[in-house]
């Protein structure tokens, strides 16, 4: 098969859904399919998070502006420029099977009206919390959200009506053939407001070759010393980075803290836990090298709450041996164990905030002790990419035999 991707940023930008994307392009070609990838082209940048500026043949990198000022992101706007300028660069590559749209924005309106304009079967992936995630960046959630679906209509004649987060997803899946979630929980969440009537599950996975690699190096780097944590991911207001360096400021926890990761809340985050010893900022790093910090640590934080469809980085981190803190219900029940979850609060962010902390003095304890929770290994073998990427086949295969 000759798969299409399409995303709203470029595959070498910071993201838990770039990740898996490039994962995913890398087992489907062993396994002997063709995948192309349609993404914003990432713009140069003096940042740690500089874009290489090497270009992938495999990549269609659409025209683009950049919307962050480190200019890690883009965006591509939909439209008939777009469209002729990608319909041009597909002429270079093979015929086209099967459209997987893995964008919720301008990635996803032009992964559909790039298959319509082909009729083309589409496979659409659910990375976003939309609703969730606009709120978390603005005050003025529910005017941004009619704007987004009146875009949204624009963009994509016919896609329903309808001015709130869930309607903005089922917009994007009326012109879907399977609607795929990274997690149950999410699916669940689709179904029940409608966004499809089946949602498959299919987990983002872990790279089985680094895992093997990983493992084995962290069996010999672990050293005895004060527990160690390791937090990731964007520094952006939906992933709680200041709450949980507030909270681990006032846990008063003696313990060493690594902040992997980039993002516009960097320089607050530093801000706060200036003259706080054991805390280091370590920037972006490979995919490799944040799975060997992960292995490395005693455990992982996760601090977002309600926002992630999956949550990668506690179930990387279950692979490779290594427990989490979890503030998020939702992923603490799909990790199943191996982990200390966060009491809910009373919906305050002080009262989250000193849950949390009281959970790292716990976790600080127990790993000082030698009684911190084991990840199950039943978690380890589901999340292997190579298995993700049969159960996406599935998927694949079926939307194809439903076309003819």
């Amino acid at each position: 098969m000759h798969i299409v991707f399409f995303g709203d940023q470029h595959l070498d930008s910071l993201g838990g859904a770039q990740v898996s994307m490039r994962l995913q392009r890398e087992f489907l070609e062993r396994a002997g399919h063709t995948v192309t990838v349609v993404a914003p082209k990432m713009h140069p940048s003096t940042g740690s998070g500089a874009h290489s500026g090497t270009h992938d043949p495999a990549n269609v990198d659409l025209p683009s502006m950049p919307i962050t000022t480190d200019r890690e992101y883009s965006m591509s706007w939909p439209g008939r420029s777009i469209d002729r300028f990608l319909d041009r660069a597909m002429t270079r590559r093979p015929p086209v099977d099967l459209v997987h749209v893995q964008a919720d924005f301008w990635g996803g309106f032009i992964g559909h009206r790039f298959a319509r304009r082909h009729g083309l079967p589409v496979v659409h992936t659910m990375h976003n919390r939309v609703d969730v995630g606009i709120r978390a960046v603005t005050p003025l959630a529910g005017p941004a959200l009619v704007v987004l679906n009146l875009w949204r209509r624009r963009a994509l004649p016919g896609s329903g009506a309808g001015s709130d987060g869930w309607a903005f997803l089922r917009g994007l899946a009326a012109g879907a053939s399977a609607v795929t979630a990274p997690s149950t929980h999410f699916a669940r969440r689709l179904e029940q407001h409608e966004v499809f009537s089946h949602v498959d599950v299919v987990w983002n996975g872990i790279d089985d070759d680094v895992r093997a690699a990983t493992l084995a190096e962290a069996s010999s780097e672990r050293m005895p010393g004060p527990p160690r944590f390791v937090w990731l991911g964007r520094m952006s207001p939906e992933k709680r980075l200041l709450p949980f360096l507030k909270a681990w400021v006032g846990s008063g926890v003696e313990a060493e803290l690594e902040i992997i990761g980039g993002g516009a809340q960097r320089a607050a985050a530093e801000k706060i836990v200036a003259g706080t010893l054991n805390v280091r900022f370590s920037g972006k790093l490979t995919y490799a090298e944040t799975l060997a910090r992960i292995a490395a640590a005693d455990a992982l934080v996760q601090t977002s709450i309600g926002f992630e469809t999956q949550g990668m980085t506690p179930f990387e981190a279950a692979t490779l041996g290594t427990p989490s803190v979890i503030s998020d219900p939702d992923i603490a029940a799909e990790l199943g164990g191996g982990l200390w979850a966060v009491p809910a609060a009373d919906g305050s962010e002080p009262q989250r905030i000193a849950a949390l902390a009281q959970t790292l003095r716990q976790a600080a304890s127990d790993i000082s002790s030698g009684t911190a929770p084991v990840p199950l290994e039943s978690t380890a073998e589901a999340f292997r990419q190579s298995s993700r990427t049969a159960a996406m086949i599935e998927v694949y295969k079926r939307v194809l035999a439903e076309s003819r």
